[in-house]
């Protein structure tokens, strides 16, 4: 029997559309688009209209774009480049005790060479207080990172209130969006924020791809080094064939994003209450209607999530924490969220994508409950 994919949060398949527009710079487009002649030319023709088709996306102009490896670079950019750039006037960074750890250990970083870093709490659902981040707010802060939904429960944080408080005490904003593109609309406009960043892989584009948004008129300190590719603010010889992948992708997104997020929503909405109705104690993490439309936190009372995922080989998805002989690792998403112990060791998150189907969801939550069932009517909780 096929494996059943519920883990799109963690990584996407290429669209073939994707890749369909990425062959001809495989087998034949293959200039260095800083090149004069043709073969250069042409390459340049597609770096451009990538960079477009990702500026369409978002709403920004494409001179505010440069490409990325991914969105780990682009977090790493955007953090530390106004960290050095602007330490002349200040040191506090602000961001959420939730974020991905390509933020938070950007900040540890920071914090190791001098700089002040708060992070703040969240409630039950996930979400910060804008009036904590108000109060958090000081003369010396230059940066407010906070991320606009969460990869492990979805929750989707109120960016364009943060930001808006965060400018009228002088602070840059920046959002890591790496889940919330493909699945909810994102915009420059509605967010306003002064730096955005995308991550490739988890929009239907290749791994190794990423973006930046860089509002006109931010100063960063450069991150790479080198010639004077995008703009002069990212060295490295472009990689072609994956920026005309993150741009097809953009535009996929672009035209159908209201049919994608509909599917996905469908998806996750069946394997919730297929679980629920198969086994009722249990509880769904993340804000119960600011959540992303393909993600399910779900915790199942009494069993341990890395048991359950080891027992169902043909459904891929993935666990919030690990159990060990001696202890339990809650992820630090759902430690945040106050999420009891005997209901994080059993927590599964599963996220949907726009290839899932009506069949597969019926097979998961059969697996699914099925294991859950066996494993609570043999194994103690251990907490």
């Amino acid at each position: 029997m096929s494996a059943i994919y519920l883990d799109y949060n963690a990584t996407t398949p290429i669209d073939p559309q994707v890749a369909e527009a990425m062959l001809p710079y495989v087998h034949g487009l293959y200039g260095n688009p800083s090149s004069g002649h043709s073969f250069g030319l042409e390459a340049r023709k597609g770096v451009d209209a990538a960079r477009g088709q990702v500026a369409d996306l978002l709403g920004c102009g494409a001179e505010d774009l440069i490409f990325t490896s991914g969105g780990t670079e682009a977090n790493n950019h955007a953090i530390k480049g106004v960290a050095f750039a602007h330490r002349n006037r200040g040191n506090h960074i602000i961001t959420s005790s939730i974020e991905h750890p390509a933020v938070t250990e950007v900040c540890r970083y920071l914090e190791g060479l001098g700089f002040r870093v708060t992070y703040l709490p969240v409630d039950e659902t996930g979400l910060v207080d804008v009036g904590q981040l108000e109060r958090a707010l000081t003369g010396e802060t230059i940066l407010v990172t906070i991320m606009h939904a969460n990869n492990e429960v979805g929750s989707i944080q109120p960016i364009a209130e943060i930001a808006e408080a965060s400018h009228r005490r002088g602070a840059l904003v920046h959002t890591d969006c790496a889940q919330s593109v493909g699945k909810i609309p994102v915009k420059i406009g509605d967010l306003d924020v002064d730096l955005l960043s995308v991550a490739g892989h988890k929009l239907y584009a290749p791994k190794g791809i990423g973006a930046l948004y860089i509002r006109p008129g931010v100063v960063l300190e450069k991150f790479m080094h080198g010639a004077s590719h995008e703009q002069n603010r990212r060295a490295g010889t472009e990689n072609v064939i994956e920026m005309v992948g993150l741009g097809v992708a953009c535009q996929l997104i672009e035209e159908n994003l209201s049919r994608y997020a509909s599917h996905m929503r469908e998806m996750r909405d069946r394997l919730e209450s297929g679980l629920m109705e198969a086994a009722p104690a249990l509880r769904i993490n993340g804000h119960p209607e600011e959540r992303l439309p393909n993600t399910s936190s779900i915790s199942f009372k009494g069993v341990e999530a890395d048991r359950v995922l080891s027992s169902l080989p043909t459904v891929a998805a993935s666990a919030g924490a690990a159990c060990h002989s001696d202890r339990v690792e809650v992820s630090h998403v759902l430690a945040a969220m106050g999420v009891p112990t005997d209901y994080a060791m059993g927590t599964l998150r599963f996220s949907t994508g726009r290839f899932t189907t009506r069949d597969e969801i019926e097979r998961a939550v059969a697996e699914v409950a099925g294991e859950i069932r066996s494993l609570a009517s043999t194994s103690p909780a251990h907490i």
